[in-house]
């Protein structure tokens, strides 16, 4: 019988063995926005890039997926104008490094011509929205909005969950010192202006039931 190897293994042995070749280490100097576009056919379907680094989404819960649902959806959600749509599940090329992926956005209609596109642009956006998981809560909380508000991305909505209910915190950009102030913490009803007036009843139970 063979011996078992006595060396020890280090957290970095145990992670490399768990991920594929092609995902760790990954390339020298990081992975770099662009190449979220040729990733292996065997890559997670949702992955996000930070500051050179991928990240792998979790799987959704349901509150999440309700949630987002609920702010797609054509009568009970965000309704823009005209000149805006409602995407989800977008990336956002912010940098060489950068591009995070929101799950629900309010892009210009214009950028929905090209059925092609894998990511959108900064200038392209007027709102991102994160509905925050526990695997989630550092990004969404602090990381990600510095990165959206550098861009100059106008709106930023982050959605946690309170006993079950959500809560709908609200930013816009303050644009003289270039980052996000909050303009209302929403629970029950949200109901806000992003140059369009927003009214959404946030019980879920409507689409659950």
């Amino acid at each position: 019988m063979a011996s078992e190897d006595p060396t020890p293994r280090s957290e970095d042995d145990a992670v490399s063995t768990a991920l594929p070749e092609w995902f760790y280490p990954g390339p020298p100097g990081g992975w770099t926005a662009d190449m979220l576009d040729h990733l292996p056919a065997d890559a997670p379907r949702r992955v996000e890039l930070i500051d050179g680094s991928l990240i792998m989404m979790s799987p959704q819960t349901q509150f999440h997926m309700v949630m987002v649902n609920l702010l797609i959806d054509r009568e009970l959600g965000i309704r823009p104008p005209r000149e805006f749509k409602i995407a989800r599940e977008m990336s956002i090329r912010l940098g060489l490094r950068q591009r995070p992926e929101p799950d629900v956005l309010v892009v210009r209609r214009s950028v929905l011509a090209n059925l092609d596109r894998t990511y959108y642009l900064p200038e392209e956006v007027h709102l991102v929205v994160e509905v925050v998981s526990a695997e989630s809560q550092d990004r969404d909380r602090g990381i990600k909005p510095i990165k959206y508000s550098n861009a100059g991305i106008k709106f930023l909505w982050r959605v946690e969950r309170e006993s079950g209910e959500p809560v709908v915190y609200t930013y816009e950009l303050d644009p003289a010192v270039g980052a996000y102030v909050p303009t209302g913490i929403h629970r029950g009803r949200l109901k806000t202006n992003i140059d369009f007036a927003v009214d959404i009843d946030l019980n879920l139970r409507r689409l659950t039931d």
